[in-house]
């Protein structure tokens, strides 16, 4: 598994194929972020075979969200 910086978290995103990110954990405290992954667990749970969480949407729609969250 690749190593993943202190402070962050490792997100696997897409629709079929998965593309990995590392995001600040701090993400995970803005309501637009916390939405996502409610919508992402209620369909899908998050389970990835390589650790980390699973984020069942568009790569875009991914990118676009955390585009707009402050990184603390």
């Amino acid at each position: 598994m690749l190593d993943v910086p202190k402070g962050y978290i490792a997100v696997y995103v897409g629709e079929v194929h998965k593309t990995r990110f590392v995001v600040p954990l701090s993400f995970l405290g803005y309501p637009p972020f916390q939405d996502l992954l409610r919508q992402s667990e209620e369909e899908f749970g998050f389970d990835h075979p390589m650790g980390g969480l699973t984020i069942r949407c568009r790569e875009d729609a991914f990118i676009d969200l955390i585009s707009r969250l402050p990184v603390s």
